[in-house]
Parts: C-alpha cells; structure tokens; sequence
C-alpha cells in the first residue's frame, strides 16, 4: 500500500499555475483568517517569499470569484512585455521605458477584460461596454511626435498693365470715316503658400485622466458585479519602474468604484512609491492607499504555532494527494487527513519533521515530501527520511541560490558560525528597520525565516527587535550529535548566564538579550580579513 502512497506523492504539482483551476480550489487550504481577509473588497497587496503560495492564492480567489459570477482578471507580471515593449532594457530612458510598461499592462488588461465580455454566456452589454474598450485602448496607445519643427512661408505677386490704341480710315465712297479705338487693360496676381515640416521620433503617451474614466464607465456597466485585478509575481517588474506601474494604478484603479486590486509581491524585491523633496510621491503610499495586511510568512512557520503549523501542512498534503489519486492505480483513499497521515507516517514526529524542514514554504514541503517518498520506497515515511530529503533539497535548491552571492554566502557562515556553533541556538535578533542587503537576500533564498516582528526592548524605550530563524537544512547535520542546536533562543542577560532556551520570544527582549546578532561585527572582521589579504 505505501508503494502507491509513495508514487502518489511523487505525482503532487509544484507549482500553482500548472495545475487546473478545479485543483487548485480543491487544495486551497485555509489558515486562520486567510481566506476571509483574501476575499475582502479592500485593495491588498499579498507579501510572501517565493513558494508561500501567493500564485495560488490568487488563482483561488480568481476562481472562486469566477464562480460567484463576478468578473477576476488575473495577470502574472512576467508575461508583460512585447517585441517593442522590453522595459528592462536600461539603455532606454527610465521614461520610454515606464510608458512602455504602463501600456504593456493596460493592454494585458484590456485583452482580458475583451475576452471577459465576448466569452459564451456573458451577460455583460457588449453594445455598451465594447466602445468604452475601444476608448481605453486608444488612451493607452496615444502616439506623438517630438522633435524639431520647421515653418516655410511662401508668397508671390504680380502686375500685368496692358494699353491700346487703334486708328481706322476709310476713303470709301459717298463718305469717308476714321474710327480711333483706344483701351487699358491692367491684371493683378497673387499667391500664398504655407508649409510645415515637422522631424523626430514617436513618444508614446498613457493619459490617466481618460484611462480612469473609461474603466469607470465599464466598472459601472458591469455593476453590481465586481471587475478583481488580480496581479502576480509584481517583483519581476524591475525595481526602478514599479512606483510609475503603481502610480497609474493608485490614479486610475484605486479610485474606481466596483474595482478591487490585489497585488502579490516579495516585500524585499519591491519599490511602490518614489518620494519628492516636499513630500509629493510617485507611486503607491502602503497604508493610506492600499493596505499590505496579509503576509503569508506569518502564517505556516512551525515555530510560530507548531499544532497550527502541522494541521495545515497535514491537509495540504492530504488534499494535494486526492487530487492526483485518479492517476495512481491502486493508491488508497482515507477518510480524512488524519487518517492519512497515519498510513504515509511511521509516527506523528517524522510529519512533524517534515513540517519544520518545509519552515512555512508549501513549495519547499512538497518538494521535501517527494524526496521523503522516494527515500522511502515502499514503506511509511520516517524521521530519517524527512531529514535526508531536507538536507538534499537544501543542497540542490538554496545553498546553490545563496552561493550565487558570495557576500551573502560568507555572512551566513558567520550567523551559523556565531548562532549555532557558539551560542547552540537556532535564531537571532536584529534591531528592527535595519535594512541590509545581505540579510534581506538571505531572507529571500529562504534560508533565513522571520519569527516575529518589533519584540520590544523595555529598557531602552523605542528600540524594538526583529526575530530571525536560520533554516533547518543549515544545521540538519547536527542533529543527534553533541553539537545539536539546544533551543531557538538563549536565554539570559550576559554571556556567561546559562539559563537555559526558550522556543518562542517572549514580547520583552531581556530574556533573549544574548540573541542579539551584531552585525557591525561581521562587517568589521570582513574588512579587517580584506585589508589582511
């Protein structure tokens, strides 16, 4: 029986936007208040690290939606841009090339919302909703012609005078006559000519007021169905372009009634606003115009709440497993997730190792888990098994990503170095609103992970500290073996105190004061080595 399991969960999609729509609905699990706050009206951005499950979320909401007649579009990030849009060519001016992003994604919006309303059984006017499409397209491909001008007048006149005189005699009998005929003839002439030649280059222009207005008047032909962007992998759009991305969408979006927009991005890889010299801004103000509320690292970390931890990545499992069990001839079926568990697991530890391992990233459980499987071949999954698969999975997956920065490769020997060898612990505290580059990129290849944030320092009013967990696969090796980390935190106020370690930090630091990481340190013994060699 634990062959076919195995095989099973050898079969479990990885990513979100390879599986069908119905799967994804079947495997969403909730986490607390997740699923209400990501169906809430309110405009949202969604922080997570890759692999937290922010494609999948979004693609569930946009599914769900769908269902209740409403009308999602949902767009990944990566997939704007067109043979004259490359906005990541930085030897374009930064504004060609932020015009060139704001229309690559009006016209992705566009499409989707053209494709919304011509699909089968579509209840949308298309009599009225199809001009103000045509409208919105041609406010976001404006065309002008900038550069040199040059005006050419032209005039021409004449006078023609023309005199006459003719003299006429007749000797003819009876009577002989002379005539004399005279005239004045005069002919004036004028012409005009004006010319103008203009010469340079087309500028494409996005006017917002137009942009706005337009999706107003299809919010409202659409009404009392609600139109929900929904826009992925934001952190692929480069840095320096996403205030004027987010400026179009805080102007032409936000205001709009009937429109609700969620954005999901890696809070360490992204710029919403560009800010002024006399406080104006550019962009999106995180707060007052959109809220960022939602962060999916707080949810699934084991340390943050071990049985809640468990329980979602048991059902997540467990639902990931029943949407492959057509493939799998002979593969059992379970009543539930808990019986299930009971068949895949020798014990209730090795799931539980398994969930640490995964450290609250789905994608890096499931991977985790199908590496487990296979060590394990024909039997139930044990602790050893779990182990081996994490420290495989670290190897091939982020220790190659952290090597790729060699800085950042040599701060987190340091960190391993100074928290689990000297200090026998498993996290650290860094004061809060530090910005380093080397932490963040860390924290982004996931072998960093956020324990909780601003733990106050009583005793030194307004300093507030930010906790830090080093991953599983740095320190898997130790395990069961004397230089096993003891705990998360050390506890006590001097470095020759040994009272013992806490596993969750307490709100005030003074009991985990040793757990503070002087990074200046690092910083000082890197340049003293370079100055030395």
């Amino acid at each position: 029986m634990n062959d076919k399991i195995n095989l099973a969960l050898l079969r479990l999609t990885k990513r979100a936007e390879m599986s069908d729509p119905k799967v994804l609905v079947n495997t969403f699990v909730d986490t607390g208040m997740l699923q209400a706050m990501l169906g809430s009206r309110d405009h949202q951005v969604i922080y997570g690290r890759r692999g937290t499950g922010k494609t999948h979320a979004l693609l569930y909401l946009a599914e769900t939606k769908r269902k209740a007649n409403e009308l999602p579009i949902f767009i990944d990030m990566r997939t704007i841009g067109s043979s004259v849009g490359l906005f990541a060519d930085e030897t374009v001016p930064i504004a060609e090339r932020a015009t060139r992003l704001l229309r690559d994604t009006l016209a992705a919006i566009h499409n989707n919302l053209y494709e919304l309303a011509t699909s089968p059984g579509e209840t949308l006017n298309l009599a009225s909703v199809g001009p103000q499409l045509d409208a919105l397209y041609d406010a976001a491909t404006e065309t002008q012609v900038v550069g040199a001008t040059t005006l050419e007048f032209q005039a021409t006149q004449g006078v023609k005078n023309e005199n006459n005189l003719a003299v006429a005699m007749s000797a003819a009998p009876p009577t002989p006559s002379i005539s004399l005929t005279a005239g004045d003839k005069s002919e004036f002439t004028r012409a005009e000519a004006n010319k103008t030649q203009q010469s340079g280059h087309s500028v494409h222009r996005v006017r917002f007021g137009a942009i706005g207005q337009t999706l107003g008047f299809i919010a409202a032909s659409a009404a009392p169905r609600r139109v929900w962007l929904l826009l992925d992998e934001w952190s692929s759009v480069p840095t320096d372009l996403q205030p004027y991305l987010a400026d179009m969408i805080r102007r032409c979006l936000l205001p709009t009634p009937g429109v609700t927009v969620k954005i999901a991005a890696i809070e360490q890889r992204t710029n919403f606003q560009l800010s002024g010299e006399r406080g104006e801004y550019t962009g999106i103000e995180l707060g007052a115009d959109i809220a960022a509320d939602l962060n999916l690292d707080d949810f699934m970390v084991f340390d943050h709440n071990a049985t809640r931890a468990v329980e979602f990545f048991r059902r997540l499992i467990y639902n990931h497993y029943n949407s492959v069990l057509p493939e799998i001839e002979g593969a059992p079926s379970f009543r539930d997730d808990r019986e299930f568990a009971g068949a895949a697991f020798t014990q209730r530890t090795a799931l539980e190792e398994l969930v640490r391992a995964a450290e609250g990233v789905p994608r890096d459980a499931i991977y985790v888990l199908a590496m487990s499987a296979q060590k394990a071949a024909a039997s139930p999954i044990a602790v050893n098994h779990a182990r081996s698969a994490a420290k495989t999975w670290y190897q091939r997956d982020k220790e190659s990503a952290v090597s790729a920065n060699s800085k950042a490769a040599t701060l987190l020997r340091w960190i391993v170095d100074e928290v689990i060898a000297h200090r026998r612990a498993r996290a650290f505290l860094v004061e809060s609103g530090t910005r380093d580059a080397l932490i963040d990129s860390l924290f982004d290849s996931r072998v960093l992970h956020l324990l909780k944030r601003n733990i106050s320092a009583q005793d030194e009013p307004g300093v507030r500290y930010d906790a830090f967990k080093i991953d599983y696969g740095c320190y898997v090796d130790l395990l069961s073996t004397a230089r096993e980390p003891q705990g998360t935190f050390p506890m006590g106020e001097a470095e020759d105190q040994q009272a013992g370690y806490v596993d969750v930090p307490p709100d005030d630091y003074r009991a985990i004061r040793r757990a503070i990481l002087d990074l200046h340190e690092f910083y000082r013994s890197s340049t003293a080595a370079a100055s030395a060699g």
